[in-house]
């Protein structure tokens, strides 16, 4: 059953499956790049993308533990926000409530940083995928997901035109193409690394897709409107950066009622594409709800 505790257990596994990648991983990079990458891993996070991958993994059918391959994706996640808060970027100075990596170490440091955590993170991956015995096209499969989701077609590309459309009236097209791919991108790539992980079979792949896809957006709706709803205290970053930044919204194009009820349909159309395969579990429904119905 879905539930507030059993998602706080696997916060906690992705959590010492991080710890431990810290430990196989960084030794050999320079010490002031090796402990921003640390830093940017340990800090408080939901974890909602790595227990995305757990969840899809168990709804596909499948039985072995799979937060190795869900702390890939988590350091995906954290390379993306480390680059996001960089000067030349969104310029940021806090992040999960304590001060960004480029504050603590240094600009060159989180650039070094982000840079070395995505083929580390393809690196995790392809051995958490070869320790669950899958075959080599699985297995490479996996890893070019995760990295479509990370590169130009993905959130570096949604970064790109996200920068680009600064001081820029966007049309609500323009915008979710950016989100789909800046935001929504890791999250779909999480819910399909879960589902490739258990075997899942076409039909229920497409599924997977369409809910990875639509929850995708709804988080990314749900951040902007949080941006002008709630406090930094609550968020655990400054609020109110979309406005100062001159960036376009979900908000600003459909009002706050608006952009919440788009979120809300968005999680519909998610769960209806999983239920009409029969894949829709309890878990799967609670974290796509939890994607708009957070505090921060």
């Amino acid at each position: 059953m879905a539930s507030e505790r059993s998602f706080g257990i696997e916060r906690a596994e992705i959590d010492r499956a991080l710890a431990s990648f810290c430990d196989r991983y960084l030794s050999s990079l320079a010490p002031r790049v090796a402990d921003a990458i640390r830093y940017s891993l340990l800090g408080e996070g939901k974890r909602l993308r790595g227990i995305l991958v757990m969840a899809a993994h168990r709804a596909a059918g499948g039985t072995e533990p799979v937060v190795e391959l869900a702390a890939a994706v988590e350091v995906v996640h954290a390379y993306s926000l480390v680059h996001d808060d960089l000067p030349c970027m969104d310029d940021d100075d806090m992040r999960r409530g304590r001060a960004t990596v480029h504050k603590v170490y240094g600009v060159p440091a989180a650039t070094a940083a982000g840079l070395a955590m995505v083929p580390l993170a393809a690196k995790a991956a392809d051995r958490a995928a070869d320790a669950l015995g899958l075959a080599p096209g699985t297995r490479a499969n996996i890893v070019r997901t995760l990295m479509v989701a990370s590169g130009a077609g993905g959130m570096i590309g949604g970064q790109l035109l996200d920068l680009e459309g600064e001081g820029t009236a966007l049309s609500l097209e323009q915008l979710e193409r950016i989100h789909r791919a800046k935001t929504g991108a890791l999250i779909e790539a999480s819910v399909l690394l879960g589902a490739m992980a258990a075997g899942a079979s076409p039909a229920a792949m497409a599924a997977f897709e369409r809910y990875g896809a639509a929850i995708g957006l709804a988080f990314q709706i749900a951040d902007d409107v949080l941006d002008v709803t709630a406090t930094t205290d609550q968020l655990g970053k400054v609020a109110g950066r979309d406005l100062e930044l001159h960036k376009s919204t979900y908000p600003a194009l459909l009002g706050i009622e608006g952009a919440r009820t788009r979120a809300e349909s968005l999680v519909e159309d998610a769960c209806a594409a999983l239920d009409g395969e029969g894949l829709l579990t309890p878990d799967l429904e609670y974290l796509a709800r939890f994607m708009v119905r957070r505090s921060s």
